[in-house]
Parts: structure tokens; C-alpha cells; sequence
């Protein structure tokens, strides 16, 4: 039996929309799924993309109606390459789970639950690191720093490279965490993230030491 999948992309800025950013590593995602994981044979019923601001979550997603509409049409299953490329709203996330059957290429095994559960712990780690940072800022503020001021290029490349990597990290404490408390190896663990499909900051595969570097910023 044919496995039909109806496709949904969105970029999020007019500029990436007009240039393609984004695109490409988006459907480079979607291939590999589709090669790797789908399951043979298959075919890709339609192809959708939005242009979209990324924190415009009440604006309505013509394109992705669209899609969603051609799945329940056609009983297909809707894929597209990130969760967040779906949306960032776990309740907008939720209903549209409820309505089509859905994949999500960087997480090729995930089912209905656990893309649930990963949507509501994104939305409380980017919630987190949005209070931290405000807090961050005030603090700072009131020991009198100036914000904004001119500071060493190399300095600040270097701040902007580690506050990425711990932001990173704790995008990724849903999933360390309960393995960590399990006694899992950092092998053991790196094995884990690779076969959910995630990669590190570079697209590499997780390794033992990458492992330990990111148990260390989680403080575990």
C-alpha cells in the first residue's frame, strides 16, 4: 500500500521566503526522512510553503490550511521537517495533531504523544530562557553596566558563541535529564539523541564527550 504524505514548509521572514533560506535545509530533512524512514513505496501528494513572522502565531496559516485540508481529504499523513516549523503554541500544536495524522522528519520514531509532550516542553524551556533573560538584563542594569555599549569583537563573538551553546543545552534538558537520572552512560545517552534524529550545533553526531560538555552547562 502507497504511504501519500502532503508536505508543509515555512520560513519566517519575507527575506527567507524571497531568498529560500531555510527552505533547503528544510526539505533536505524531509528527503532524508523520506528515503530513510517512510517506508516504500510512497508518494508526496502536494507541497506547501508559508512565508510567516515567526512569533506571529494568531496570524492564519493559509498555506498550512491548506495542507492540513489535503491530508484529511486524502487520509495522508502531513510531514514536515521540525516541530517548530509547524508551530511554537503547544495548544495549536495539540489540535492540529487531533485533526491529521503527522510527522516530523527530525524525529522520525516520535508518535502522537511524544510530539505533544517535546511541543509542551519547548514551550517551557523558550518561556524559561525568556524570564532569564529579562532577569539577566535587569540585574544588570541595576549594578549600573551599560547595555549596548562598544566591547571587543572577539569578546563578544565568544559571549554569543557560549550563551548559544547554553541555550542549546537547555533545549535539549527535556530529553537529558530523565536519561541522566536513569543512569545512562554519556554513550549511552549520545546513542539516544542520534537515533531520535538530532544533530549538534555543526550537524555532527553526538558523542560521549559531547555528551559530558552538555551535562556539565545543564549542571547535572
Amino acid at each position: 500500500m502507497t504511504i501519500r504524505y502532503v508536505i508543509y514548509r515555512r520560513v519566517s521572514t519575507d527575506k527567507q521566503g524571497a531568498s529560500g533560506l531555510g527552505l533547503e535545509a528544510q526539505q533536505r530533512d524531509i528527503a532524508l526522512f523520506l528515503e530513510t524512514y517512510s517506508g516504500q513505496p510512497y508518494e508526496v501528494l502536494g507541497t506547501f510553503t508559508e512565508v510567516i513572522t515567526g512569533k506571529d502565531t494568531g496570524a492564519v496559516k493559509e498555506e498550512r490550511e491548506k495542507a492540513i485540508a489535503l491530508s484529511k481529504k486524502h487520509k495522508a499523513t502531513m510531514l514536515v521537517a521540525k516541530l517548530d516549523r509547524l508551530s511554537r503554541d503547544v495548544e495549536d500544536i495539540a489540535g492540529i495533531i487531533k485533526r491529521v495524522d503527522l510527522k516530523v522528519a527530525c524525529m522520525p520514531q516520535a508518535d502522537r504523544f511524544q510530539l505533544h509532550l517535546y511541543a509542551a516542553l519547548a514551550e517551557q524551556e523558550r518561556e524559561f530562557i525568556s524570564q532569564r533573560t529579562k532577569q539577566a538584563l535587569a540585574a544588570a542594569k541595576a549594578r549600573g553596566v551599560k547595555l549596548g555599549g562598544l566591547r571587543d569583537k572577539t569578546g563578544r563573538r565568544n559571549e554569543v558563541t557560549k550563551q548559544k551553546a547554553q541555550e542549546r543545552a537547555e533545549r535539549l534538558s527535556g530529553l537529558v535529564k530523565p536519561l541522566v537520572a536513569a543512569g545512562m552512560t554519556t554513550r549511552e545517552i549520545a546513542q539516544e539523541l542520534n537515533n531520535a534524529g538530532l544533530r549538534t550545533s555543526r550537524g555532527h553526531e553526538f558523542q560521549s564527550m559531547t555528551v559530558s560538555r552538555l551535562i556539565q552547562r545543564l549542571g547535572l
